[in-house]
């Protein structure tokens, strides 16, 4: 719609996940490293967690695209889907491994066979768990209990990424032994105030856009309504691109900024709603 306005090759404030166009400011640039550590340093359990929108899937793709193909076999779950069957199907469906029909403990025998020729094979094997928050603690358990396979030898590590929650439901006693298994964990603030211009000059770049097309002034207005979140700086800022195109603008300034923000405070779906983050989950 706007891209051909603005000469971008795409839009540069999509809210799919794109490794692409993760900027790395101090909090993320943590959070990957914490990832990667946990990874090679073959850490049985990693957690990540943030609130909704914080790049937390986004960090996660950009370090899958980043892994070496030859030396790890990668398994990608998503826990809106578990509910609709076992764990068990789920993480054989992740590794592309047979499961229909197939009984709880021929399962666990035929994973544990998976597990032990991939080792012989030089391959570490990685289970990626998003939204993690929604697992139910006999699913947390039946996970800890998958981690002893690990007696001998490192043959799988899991990598859980999800909301506050996950964090809060794994400092229950009753999952204290889980907690214990957990080798590295981080929580992903909010951006930082002060990466706020380098954010939006690297997706406006990874686009093919001009760099400066935003004014620091409306990067800020937008950066500060939207409290760090960068979900919700990409919906704003998408909208400010829409609002520009329509107004025949060259560049993005706080008066287009504000109006956009005024428009969503005052007539957005979530209007109504006093918390501005609410407006973008």
């Amino acid at each position: 719609m706007y891209e051909r306005h603005f000469g971008f090759k795409e839009r540069p404030f999509s809210i799919l996940p794109d490794p692409r166009f993760l900027y790395f400011g101090r909090p993320h640039r943590i959070a990957y490293a914490m990832l990667e550590y946990g990874l090679i340093g073959q850490a049985g359990f990693t957690v990540v967690t943030g609130a909704i929108g914080s790049g937390k899937t986004t960090l996660v793709q950009r370090l899958i695209s980043n892994l070496p193909d030859a030396n790890v076999t990668l398994g990608l779950i998503s826990t809106t889907s578990i509910s609709t069957g076992g764990l068990m199907e789920w993480i054989m469906m992740a590794f592309r491994q047979p499961f229909e029909s197939l009984s709880y403990p021929r399962l666990h025998q035929d994973f544990q066979t998976f597990l032990h020729d991939q080792a012989d094979k030089g391959k570490r094997v990685v289970l990626v768990i998003d939204e993690a928050q929604n697992l139910e603690l006999a699913r947390l358990e039946e996970l800890r209990m998958l981690s002893n396979l690990n007696i001998d030898s490192m043959l799988l590590q899991l990598v859980l990424v999800g909301q506050p929650e996950l964090r809060e439901m794994l400092q229950r006693p009753e999952l204290s032994q889980f907690a214990q298994r957990i080798s590295s964990d981080f929580h992903l603030p909010p951006m930082l105030r002060s990466d706020a211009v380098a954010y939006f000059e690297h997706r406006l770049k990874t686009a093919g856009g001009n760099p400066h097309l935003f004014s620091r002034q409306a990067i800020y207005e937008i950066f500060d309504f939207a409290q760090g979140t960068p979900r919700s700086i990409n919906i704003l800022a998408d909208k400010c691109l829409v609002y520009g195109f329509g107004d025949g603008a060259a560049k993005i300034g706080k008066h287009i900024a504000r109006r956009v923000i005024d428009d969503v405070r005052h007539f957005g779906i979530h209007a109504a709603v006093p918390r501005q983050t609410d407006l973008f989950n």
